[in-house]
C-alpha cells in the first residue's frame, strides 16, 4: 500500500507538471472544446496552467518525503476533489460540457477517494501500530 501511495503520488504530480506546461505553453489550444474563446480566457487559462504546474511540484514534493506525509496527501487530494467539484457545480448550471471534460470529471471523484484511503499507508510502514507518525524530536 505504501508504495502504491507513492508511485500514484508520483504519477498525479508529473501529470499535473506536464498538463500545467501544456496550458501554459498552448492556451485555449489546450482545451477541448475551447476553440476560439477569446483573449481573456487564453490568459487565464495560462495563468492557471502555472498554478496548475505548481500543484504537481506539490504531489512531487509529498512523493519524495520518507515517509508520504498523510496530512499533506489529504489535502491535496480535497484540492483535487474541490476541482470534481467546480466541474459538477459547471454541469448543474451550464450543461454537459465537451465528453473529455466529463472524463476528467470522474477521475477528478474516484482519484481523491484513491488517495484518502491510501493516505496514511506509508506512514504505518514506516511507523508500525500507529495511524500516523510520531511528533516531536
Amino acid at each position: 500500500m505504501a508504495r502504491a501511495l507513492r508511485v500514484l503520488a508520483q504519477l498525479t504530480g508529473w501529470a499535473c507538471v506536464v498538463i500545467g506546461v501544456f496550458h501554459v505553453a498552448l492556451g485555449n489550444a489546450a482545451i477541448p472544446g475551447a476553440g476560439s474563446a477569446g483573449t481573456t480566457v487564453d490568459s487565464w487559462g495560462r495563468f492557471m496552467g502555472a498554478g496548475f504546474a505548481g500543484y504537481g511540484l506539490a504531489w512531487l514534493w509529498a512523493a519524495r518525503q520518507r515517509p508520504v506525509p498523510a496530512r499533506e496527501v489529504r489535502w491535496l487530494a480535497g484540492v483535487f476533489l474541490l476541482g470534481g467539484a467546480g466541474r459538477l457545480l459547471s454541469l448543474a448550471v451550464h450543461g454537459w460540457p465537451q465528453w473529455f471534460q466529463t472524463v476528467l470529471a470522474v477521475i477528478e471523484f474516484v482519484l481523491p477517494l484513491v488517495f484518502f484511503w491510501l493516505a496514511g499507508a506509508d506512514e504505518r510502514t514506516e511507523f508500525p501500530g500507529t495511524r500516523t507518525a510520531p511528533v516531536g524530536p
